[in-house]
């Protein structure tokens, strides 16, 4: 964190809603947003990047697709495929 000597104040402009939820994540997380701005800003520095991929597909139609999976599996709608040995998992995926 800075020295209070040396620390400025920012100013811009977030979504009310967007910056309670923020606020209570990292109230719940033992800090506040300024102490996670600065973590996050520190990151940013330190890695030259911003410290996770953005992306327009979270989840992606991939994983979208494995979770309808799963729970088509958890509800009886379809049967899991079983195995005998790890090798006849391994040649259905081939």
């Amino acid at each position: 964190m800075a020295n209070i000597s040396n620390a400025i104040n920012m100013s811009f402009r977030v979504d009310k809603n967007l910056k309670e939820q923020a606020d209570d994540l990292f109230k719940k997380l033992g800090m506040n947003t300024s102490v996670a701005l600065n973590m996050f800003l520190t990151q940013c520095v330190r890695e030259k990047s911003i410290p996770f991929i953005p992306s327009l597909e979270v989840p992606n139609a991939r994983l979208i697709s494995a979770m309808e999976e799963v729970e088509a599996i958890e509800s009886g709608k379809i049967k899991a495929k079983k195995y005998k040995s790890f090798e006849d998992a391994l040649e259905d995926i081939d």
